[in-house]
């Protein structure tokens, strides 16, 4: 009987909880959209809220991936049993990125922050070296490797062409009109570009179309965004009237 009491009373408390925890959702979500009417309090709490929490988040997730995780159990074994990694051996290499770490925390000291500028421009060129192949081989290499394609894809021949003709987006005359479509307004888009010769004649219509081409891509990358943002309305509009109000 009293098992059966506690247990009740503890699904009490979380019930109790469980509506606290929604309840502070919507009202940061609240909050959140009230900077649609203007900036005011309840929106600079949130968003004080949200970078304070995020800070702590990923500050605790880089003390125990990064220093537990990989400095600990390279210096000494006491260390290692404390916080219960196994020990992987003393190494001197990794004293190195907490040097730069203690250092780079000398920006909160006004007189010594110029010292934090080397670590900083460290991990700055290390960041754009990393980055470098990986934004090489995806933003150009690989849209290069897009604009080589074959005008007439699996080409066979008049014939073929016309009794295997279909209107499907996998047919041929689709992919012969997509890689069309993409051959002109590559080419186009790159003459917008070629300033050193004056765009008028057919010159300057392969830049005007090429000008229709940039606002295409441009409308289309806006739509997607926009797209997102909705969707990210959707859900909280959702979540106000679905799962906190439950009127949906």
């Amino acid at each position: 009987m009293l098992k059966s009491q506690s247990g009740l009373a503890a699904a009490e408390d979380h019930a109790v909880r469980d509506a606290f925890l929604l309840t502070l959702a919507a009202f940061l979500t609240l909050s959140i959209y009230s900077f649609l009417y203007g900036d005011n309090p309840f929106y600079r709490f949130a968003e004080h809220l949200f970078v304070g929490i995020s800070a702590a988040y990923w500050m605790c997730q880089g003390f125990w991936s990064t220093i537990v995780g990989n400095f600990i159990p390279r210096t000494l074994p006491s260390f290692a049993e404390y916080f219960q990694v196994p020990y992987k051996g003393f190494s001197w290499h990794y004293l190195i990125p907490v040097a730069l770490g203690i250092i780079l925390l000398m920006r909160l000291v006004p007189k010594l922050s110029w010292i934090s500028r080397w670590p900083l421009a460290f991990i700055i060129g290390t960041t754009a070296g990393l980055n470098l192949p990986r934004y090489l081989q995806s933003d150009f290499i690989q849209q290069m490797n897009n604009t080589f394609i074959s005008i007439l894809p699996d080409w066979q021949g008049i014939g073929p062409f016309f009794s295997t003709l279909s209107l499907s987006a996998e047919g041929q005359l689709a992919m012969i009109a997509t890689n069309l479509v993409i051959f002109v307004g590559v080419i186009c888009g790159l003459i917008y570009f070629f300033f050193s010769k004056e765009h008028k004649g057919a010159f300057g219509v392969a830049s005007r179309i090429g000008i229709w081409v940039l606002m295409v891509t441009f409308g289309a990358s806006f739509g997607y965004t926009v797209m997102g943002r909705i969707s990210l309305l959707v859900g909280r509009i959702t979540f106000l009237f679905h799962d906190w109000l439950n009127i949906l």
